[in-house]
């Protein structure tokens, strides 16, 4: 029981941060949260010490806790980013990961086209396969695509063979899943986006770096358009 309270609390206070309802430098104490929340002081010190490691809240004896800009919290971490996406700050948040995705997607491709295995490659086909063959039924939006979109992703971040980029794909995960809780994957995938997936697992498999690179570039560009016209 305690720690299903823990997880509620936890959730409750980061998405309060995430979306502004707690603004930076507001001050929290331990006793307001207990009224606030109804359980018992262990359980709002556990929330607190997560939320701090994250570097959303800030703990001063005698003072309190205060919550911190912006700027000061684990962006990457997959709790905070889905509590961003729960809260009214969504289709920016969105765009801010695809932006990342565009930054980090077309290099991982090209490096994938040159290290990926054979058996790597051999999957990355096949989901391409998947993917083309949902997309068409109108089933981008089921939970099918979302996991052969998930796992089309890590793995060309895996074949890249490069851990930096191979640890950001919890973090990306992380939006296209929520972007699919919220309802926003559309069923009948944009041509653009699913055509150079296809373009891209063919490029990775035949081993061509530059255009593997280019399509690649090509279909995150595709869903930054949509992400992007969203949010205005």
């Amino acid at each position: 029981m305690a720690k299903a309270s823990h997880t509620n609390v936890l959730d409750d206070l980061g998405i309060r941060i995430a979306s502004g309802d707690l603004t930076a430098g507001q001050v929290l104490t331990a006793a307001g949260l207990e009224a606030d929340y109804g359980v018992s002081r262990t359980v709002i010190r556990e929330a607190v010490r997560v939320l701090e490691a994250m570097g959303m809240l800030a703990s001063r004896r005698r003072v309190g806790v205060t919550v911190q800009p912006a700027a000061s919290w684990s962006a990457l971490d997959t709790r905070l980013i889905a509590w961003q996406l729960a809260g009214p700050r969504r289709a920016q948040q969105l765009v801010v990961v695809t932006e990342l995705r565009a930054g980090i997607e077309p290099i991982a491709a090209r490096l994938a086209a040159t290290r990926a295995t054979d058996l790597q490659r051999s999957e990355i086909l096949r989901l391409s396969g998947v993917l083309e063959k949902l997309g068409e039924q109108g089933l981008g939006d089921s939970d099918e695509y979302l996991a052969a979109d998930i796992a089309f992703h890590d793995l060309i971040l895996d074949a890249s063979g490069n851990l930096m980029l191979a640890a950001v794909k919890r973090p990306i995960a992380e939006v296209i899943a929520g972007r699919s809780r919220v309802g926003l994957t559309p069923s009948v995938p944009v041509h653009e986006a699913l055509h150079n997936h296809m373009l891209t697992a063919a490029a990775i498999a035949r081993g061509d770096a530059e255009a593997a690179e280019l399509h690649t570039r090509r279909y995150v560009d595709a869903v930054l358009g949509e992400v992007r016209g969203s949010s205005n």
